[in-house]
């Protein structure tokens, strides 16, 4: 039997926008069941607690339990691609950090693109590093240390948790922005021993990792990597009083598959923003030495192309390679 053609324009018109109808039934009901969280990180590590604070807070707002699932790996290559092959329907969710915004140019053969696959959803915090010196360096301030570096051109070590990490491009942002030649030694055990006893000088450290050491006057704080100074250590000055336009720092969000229905996002996008806004909240992320970094889903998605370029630069011209 042949339909009439207006009837058919009619009925086709119908079948196209249900998807819409779905999407938006979808979420009114979202989530229906528990939400995965997948950290491409070990617990413990700073992304993984991050990733446990934004789930429990996102837990209590949405009344279903968000789980944080740790895929460790490959610089978090494993837990982002198991997200972009995930269905895109709100329930395998990515903790987003820096280092995906690294791996883009540092890993030349991945299987996705880290913009165009994953969905920006919310941010939710950024994280200075803080340049940390052994007490043998005989530099008081940043200034100092430039020109006791470029005195000493290829005899100071920078220690880095891997190749391709954040502290390890914040050590070559600053080489390449100052002039000095650093000697890069990665680790994957813990670095602070070393530096602690001198066998390495100098690194671009997340706060929690090494503030203990800084309050107890056996390593010295030089810089915070922030445009603005950190509460957790107030008295140790921003790396743009000395070295103006240089900004490093680690953050983490919150993206999805690409597709994922757009109330899903804009509902996941208000209940995070929410929960950045409660004092107990920020009183812990400020702990770890972090700032709640709320956004839009296109301010998110601008975030992560700028930090993409601005490492991209800084890969290319020190010629890092992966491990």
């Amino acid at each position: 039997m042949q339909l009439p053609r207006r009837k058919f324009l009619y009925l086709a018109a119908g079948a196209g926008a249900l998807p819409a109808w779905l999407d938006a039934a979808l979420a009114l009901d979202y989530p229906a069941r528990p939400v995965h969280l997948i950290v491409g990180f070990p617990a413990g590590f700073t992304p993984d607690i991050i990733g446990r604070l934004t789930a429990q807070a996102l837990s209590e707002r949405l009344g279903k339990q968000i789980i944080v699932d740790n895929r460790p790996g490959a610089a978090s290559n494993i837990g982002t691609e198991l997200v972009v092959r995930a269905p895109p329907d709100g329930y395998t969710l990515l903790g987003a950090t820096g280092a995906n915004a690294i791996n883009a140019t540092l890993y030349e053969n991945l299987t996705f693109n880290f913009i165009s696959d994953i969905a920006p959803v919310a941010s939710i915090v950024r994280a200075a590093l803080v340049m940390t010196v052994n007490l043998s360096v005989p530099a008081e301030t940043v200034p100092q240390f430039i020109a006791y570096a470029k005195a000493n051109p290829g005899k100071i070590n920078m220690a880095s948790g891997g190749i391709g990490s954040t502290p390890h491009v914040a050590g070559e942002l600053f080489s390449m922005m100052v002039g000095v030649d650093l000697v890069h030694v990665p680790y994957r055990a813990n670095l602070v021993p070393d530096l602690l006893a001198g066998q390495v000088q100098l690194v671009f450290a997340p706060i929690p990792t090494v503030i203990g050491y800084v309050k107890a006057g056996k390593l010295r704080a030089l810089a915070v990597t922030s445009t603005t100074r950190v509460p957790a250590l107030p008295d140790t000055p921003t790396m743009t009083e000395f070295v103006p336009g240089y900004e490093a720092s680690t953050w983490f969000g919150i993206g999805a598959p690409k597709g994922v229905p757009a109330e899903i996002v804009v509902k996941l996008n208000k209940e995070a923003n929410a929960g950045l806004t409660d004092p107990k909240m920020i009183e812990h992320l400020t702990g770890l030495g972090s700032n709640p970094m709320p956004m839009t889903p296109d301010e998110f998605s601008k975030f992560i192309t700028d930090e993409t370029a601005k490492w991209a630069k800084v890969i290319r011209t020190s010629n890092i390679k992966p491990e």
